[in-house]
């Protein structure tokens, strides 16, 4: 099979490039560059293409997708609640004064 040939690909793992290739191209990535991103990330989630014979079939779940939620918790949980909170207040500050700016336009 040439690089590139993407025969050994199920139905539902070109459906599942096409969404994140769509994603990335409506966030502003190059056609070309989204394409290569969506098989890359359907390859790290599924081991690349399927492959013929009994007991060779695997689930398509969605690992790369569940990583996030992970990292953003451990991140809010290592901090004090003193820093959390002080954050937020600038956050919240950041946004009135962004739309007190956009009001005036």
């Amino acid at each position: 099979m040439p690089r590139g040939d993407k025969s050994k690909y199920t139905d539902k793992q070109e459906r599942k490039a096409d969404h994140i290739a769509e994603s990335y191209e409506q966030r502003g990535v190059s056609e070309k560059e989204a394409e290569r991103r969506a098989w890359a990330t359907v390859n790290k989630d599924d081991g690349g293409g399927k492959r013929s014979g009994s007991g060779r079939g695997k689930s398509t779940g969605h690992p790369a997708a569940h990583a996030g939620g992970k990292k953003g918790g451990k991140a809010a949980a290592s901090r004090s609640k003193a820093d959390r909170s002080a954050s937020a207040r600038k956050a919240a500050a950041t946004r009135k004064r962004n739309a007190e700016h956009h009001a005036s336009r």
